[in-house]
C-alpha cells in the first residue's frame, strides 16, 4: 500500500504536504488567522525533521498509522473474542487496514489522521484493560495512544471517544469514574496545543462560512448514502475515490465488507466487551448518514456557528473511523460462525474476498500515492526566505496548487511548511463551482493589492517582506525587484516586516505538556512490559 513513497522523493498530494524541513513559525504554533487544524502534527513534523528530513518523518508515520491498525485490530480481536484465534485475527487486520476509508483517506493526503485511526483498537485495548484489572502499563499505554492519536484534534476526538465507549464495559479493575477521568484528562492535556492556540491567536470566528453542505458525505454508485457510509466509503471529495468505488461494482465491495461483519455479529455481540464497540459503529454510520440529510445539514451549521470550534465535524464521513473496532471484532467472529468449516479456511476466503473487491488499494492506490521530487528552485527560494525571514505573500491566490511536477491531484501550497516566515494564506477552498472562503483575511488584503500591481512601498507598508510567484512554467512578472527566478518559481523582494505573533511562550508549553504526556505514556507502559517479562 505504501511502497511507491518510499522512492527518494516527498508526500505531496491533496492535503499531504512534506518537506524537507520544517520550522517552528507562527503558522506551525497555530498563531495565525487560520484555525489551529494541525496541531500538534506541524510543531512535531518541524521538532522531528531538524534530526530526520521531513520527508522521511511523514512517510514512517503513515506506514506506521497503517501497520498500527492491522496489529491493533489483531490484538484487539484476541483481547474480546479470543476463541476466534489466530484466524480471526487474521480477518480482523485485513478488515482494518484494506477497506474504503483507508484508501479515500490516503487519496485525500489525511495522513496524520490515518496514524490516529491506527491508534483506535490500542486505545480500546488499553482501556478494556485497564477495566479488567488496575495496570500501571494500560494506564500508561492508554495515554501514550490517546497522546498520540492527538497529533491532530480529529484523531484526539476518535480516541477520546473509544476511550470513554469501553469504560462501559463491566470489570474488576479501574473503577468506571476512574477510567473515564483518565481518559477524558489525557485528552485534554492532548488538547492543549489548540485549544490554548485558539485562544491566544482568537482563530475561531463564528462568521466563517461552514460550508457543511459541501463536506457532507456522499453517496456512491448504487448505494444511498448509509450503505455507502456502512462500506467505510462515502468521503466528500469524489476525485479522491479509488476507480473500483466509482461504479456499481461498489455494490458488491460493500455487500463484501458488510456481509463479513454481519457474518461474525452473532458470535461477536454474545462478549460483553464488544457490546459497546459495535454500538458505536452502528452510531458511527447512522450519525453522519443523518448529517448528510437536509435537516442534517441545518442542524450542523447551526451548531458550528454556535460553537466555531466545532467546525472540525462538518466532514462527516472521518468520524466514520469510530466503526473500525466494532467492524474488525465483528470479522473476527466470522470465523466462528460456521462451525463446520475449518476457521483457517473461512478466514482465508474472507480476507481474499475483502482485497478482491478494493484491488486499487495495493500499491499506493494505483500509483497515485508516490514520492515526488520538488524542483531545484524550490531549495533555493526557501534557503533565501530562510536566511531573512520577513512575511511572504504568494501568487496564485488559491490556497491548492497544480504542479506538472506533483502529479495531476491538486496539492496545498507547501510553501508555509517550509520556511520560517510567516506564509500569508488565505486558506480559500474551490470545491466544483463554489468558493468556501477561509480565514485569512490579512492575505485575502495583501493578495487584492498584488493583482491590482501595486508598487513595492505599498506592499512593504502593508508588511510584505517577499513574493513568491509559484509559476509552473509561466514566464508572467511582478514589477518589482526580482531576488530568484527560474521556470517554477519567482521570488522578489520587497522588504516589509511585521511584529511576531504574541503568546509563544505560553503555546509553546502547551505543545511540550502534549510531547511529555507522549514520552511518558509510552516509558510507563514499556518499562512495566519489560519488568513483567
Amino acid at each position: 500500500m505504501t511502497a511507491p513513497l518510499f522512492a527518494p522523493g516527498y508526500l505531496l498530494l491533496r492535503d499531504a504536504v512534506s518537506t524537507p524541513r520544517s520550522y517552528q513559525s507562527d503558522a506551525a504554533l497555530g498563531l495565525s488567522e487560520a484555525a489551529p487544524r494541525a496541531l500538534p502534527q506541524d510543531f512535531f513534523v518541524a521538532l522531528a525533521s531538524s534530526v530526520i528530513d521531513g520527508g522521511v518523518v511523514v512517510k514512517v508515520l503513515l506506514t506506521a498509522g497503517l501497520w498500527l491498525a492491522g496489529w491493533g485490530a489483531a490484538r484487539l480481536a484476541a483481547t474480546v473474542l479470543p476463541a476466534a484465534g489466530l484466524a480471526g485475527q487474521f480477518v480482523a487486520a485485513t478488515l482494518a487496514v484494506w477497506n474504503p476509508y483507508v484508501a479515500e483517506r490516503l487519496l485525500q493526503g489525511h495522513w496524520s489522521l490515518l496514524l490516529g485511526y491506527g491508534c483506535l483498537p490500542w486505545v480500546a485495548v488499553a482501556m478494556l484493560g485497564l477495566r479488567a484489572s488496575m495496570s500501571w502499563g494500560a494506564l500508561g499505554a492508554l495515554v501514550f495512544w490517546i497522546a498520540l492519536a492527538g497529533l491532530t484534534p480529529t484523531g484526539l476526538v476518535l480516541a477520546a471517544t473509544v476511550a470513554l465507549v469501553c469504560v462501559a464495559v463491566a470489570g474488576q479493575g479501574l473503577s468506571r469514574f476512574w477510567c473515564a477521568a483518565v481518559g477524558l484528562g489525557a485528552a485534554v492535556v492532548a488538547a492543549l496545543p489548540w485549544l490554548v492556540a485558539a485562544a491566544v491567536a482568537r482563530s475561531l470566528s463564528s462568521s466563517q462560512d461552514p460550508a457543511v453542505g459541501a463536506f457532507a458525505a456522499r453517496a456512491e454508485p448504487g448505494l444511498g448514502t448509509l450503505f455507502s457510509l456502512a462500506g467505510l466509503g462515502g468521503i466528500w471529495n469524489s476525485d479522491a475515490v479509488p476507480g473500483s468505488r466509482t461504479t456499481l461494482f461498489a455494490v458488491v465491495a460493500t455487500a463484501v465488507l458488510v456481509g463479513v461483519v454481519v457474518l461474525g455479529l452473532p458470535a461477536a455481540v454474545r462478549r460483553p466487551a464488544a457490546v459497546p464497540l459495535l454500538v458505536l459503529a452502528g452510531v458511527a454510520v447512522v450519525v453522519p448518514a443523518l448529517m448528510a440529510t437536509g435537516p442534517g445539514l441545518v442542524v450542523t451549521e447551526a451548531v458550528i456557528h454556535t460553537l466555531p470550534g466545532l467546525g472540525i465535524v462538518r466532514d462527516g464521513q472521518k468520524w466514520v473511523a469510530l466503526a473500525m473496532p466494532g467492524y474488525a471484532v465483528a470479522g473476527a467472529g466470522a470465523v466462528l460462525a460456521l462451525r463446520r468449516i475449518p476457521a483457517a479456511a473461512t478466514a482465508a476466503v474472507c480476507c481474499a474476498a475483502l482485497l478482491a473487491v478494493l484491488p486499487d488499494l495495493a500499491w499506493g492506490v494505483g500509483g497515485k500515492v508516490s514520492a515526488v521530487q520538488y524542483p531545484p528552485g524550490w531549495a533555493r527560494v526557501a534557503a533565501m526566505v530562510n536566511a531573512d525571514p520577513r512575511p511572504v505573500a504568494v501568487l496564485p491566490v488559491d490556497s491548492m496548487r497544480r504542479f506538472d511536477w506533483a502529479g495531476e491531484a491538486p496539492v496545498l501550497d507547501p510553501l508555509p511548511r517550509w520556511v520560517r516566515a510567516d506564509v500569508l494564506s488565505t486558506g480559500d477552498l474551490q470545491i466544483g463551482s463554489r468558493t468556501v472562503y477561509g480565514e485569512g483575511r490579512r492575505a485575502r488584503d495583501v493578495q487584492e493589492l498584488l493583482l491590482r500591481g501595486v508598487d513595492q512601498n505599498l506592499l512593504a507598508d502593508a508588511g510584505v517582506g517577499w513574493v513568491v510567484v509559484e509559476s509552473n512554467g509561466s514566464t508572467e512578472r511582478l514589477a518589482l525587484p526580482v531576488a530568484y527566478t527560474d521556470e517554477d518559481v519567482t521570488l522578489y523582494r520587497v522588504g516589509g516586516s511585521a511584529p511576531a505573533a504574541e503568546g509563544r511562550t505560553i503555546v509553546l508549553i502547551a505543545h511540550l505538556a502534549w510531547l511529555a504526556m507522549l514520552v511518558a505514556g509510552a516509558g510507563v507502559a514499556l518499562h512495566h512490559r519489560f519488568r513483567r517479562r
